[in-house]
């Protein structure tokens, strides 16, 4: 197939690239390499040094012989985009990642907020109008976020929900409940996918997508030179990577609140098979389809014992959890049950997380531990008012 990847410079994106190249597929990546500028912005640096992206290329084709082709273009310049998309032979499959991803990113200040909804509302809607005018046929697989869910009390189906009412029935889209501007972003990305499905007859699959961890996959193993992000920031790293560095420099394990927060989870080599997966099994046209891109479900709190247990266990490293003032508006104790069985259904074969995945990331965290700024892990953007007290109440180490 040949398959567009936007935002292939990225954590998703490199690694999806790596794995559809290695399996044959005529890979093409176009992104303005806006991240990088991101982290130089305000300070931040992957766990892991990361190349250019022309030495990452390069080394790919030395290793495989087989080549990846990178455009430098911005998914909110509609004129590029149209003319990427509009080259002969068409795409047969569009994998869109090139979005701004972090909730706490778009909630810094009013510029955040704005930036974050004009690279991803004005970005998903220019890619979508290119697909209309000039290749209705090509496959979109769009990644969503299982966060523009929210926590309902009911569980979360995939995308839709069959509703009576009145003594009526219909399927309607899940109603959604997004936490940050970023999450609202990516609702209006659904909305308008569905909306350009049912009008103008595209194909998508809208995977959404629950946090992803891990660090390892089969082809960015090869070389250091392919190597992949690791963020560990309070603005883009995520939990299961801060709470492994944590545990690999003796720092408690910081857990926002009571840590009951329950979310998706997903290991970064299922990632690149879903995609896969989405790419090889498209949508038919006219079709709007949702996946709900994830394999096990913890709160913060089983993550922070997880680390804990192994970093005690198979390192002798003291490891304890703190409980600090959580700075999101979310709820710290709710019901949560997501279903998933569309991927599966079509051959994902999960990979859950082990103690030997936890292990191996802190023995990366170990490795690079040069490279850690903790003064980066705190987290410096509330969503609260300052004077609304969020501290658990703590009693002989456990949150009440």
């Amino acid at each position: 197939m040949k398959i567009l990847i936007a935002g292939g410079d990225g954590y998703c994106g490199w690694a999806s690239a790596l794995h559809l190249s290695a399996r044959n597929h005529d890979v093409t990546i176009i992104d303005n390499l806006i991240r990088r500028e991101w982290d130089f912005e305000h300070n931040l640096n992957s766990l892991v040094p990361i190349c250019t992206i022309d030495e990452r290329i390069q080394e790919w084709f030395r290793l495989t012989g087989k080549k990846i082709h990178f455009v430098n273009v911005d998914v909110t310049n509609y004129s590029e985009i149209c003319k990427i998309i509009n080259c002969e032979p068409k795409f047969d499959a569009l994998v869109h990642f090139a979005q701004q991803r972090s909730a706490p990113f778009s909630m810094i200040d009013h510029e955040h907020a704005i930036r974050t909804h004009i690279n991803n509302t004005v970005g998903n809607m220019n890619i979508l109008w290119a697909l209309h005018e000039y290749s209705p046929n090509t496959h979109l697989v769009k990644l969503g976020t299982m966060g523009e869910y929210g926590t309902p009390n009911i569980d979360v189906e995939e995308g839709f929900i069959n509703i009576e009412y009145n003594g009526r029935s219909d399927r309607l889209p899940y109603p959604k409940q997004p936490g940050s501007f970023y999450h609202l972003t990516k609702v209006s990305d659904s909305d308008q996918i569905n909306f350009t499905c049912r009008t103008w007859k595209l194909h998508a699959t809208d995977l959404n997508q629950g946090i992803v961890y891990g660090y390892s996959t089969a082809e960015v193993d090869l070389s250091p030179i392919l190597a992949n992000r690791f963020d560990y920031d309070h603005i883009f790293g995520t939990v299961l990577n801060r709470f492994c560095i944590q545990a690999a420099l003796g720092h408690p394990l910081t857990v926002y609140g009571i840590g009951g927060q329950t979310r998706s989870f997903i290991d970064i080599r299922d990632t690149v098979k879903c995609i896969e997966i989405a790419c090889e099994n498209p949508a038919k046209l006219g079709e709007y389809r949702v996946f709900n891109q994830f394999t096990e479900m913890f709160s913060v709190l089983q993550l922070a014992q997880l680390v804990q247990q192994v970093s005690e266990n198979q390192f002798n490293l003291k490891c304890k959890i703190a409980h600090i003032k959580n700075p999101r508006t979310e709820k710290e104790v709710h019901y949560y049950n997501c279903i998933n069985t569309n991927l599966c259904s079509l051959g994902l074969q999960p990979t859950l997380l082990s103690n030997e995945t936890i292990a191996s990331l802190i023995q990366l965290s170990t490795k690079y531990a040069d490279r850690v700024n903790l003064k980066l892990i705190p987290p410096q953007v509330q969503w609260k008012p300052d004077d609304e007290e969020t501290t658990p109440n703590i009693t002989n180490g456990h949150a009440h």
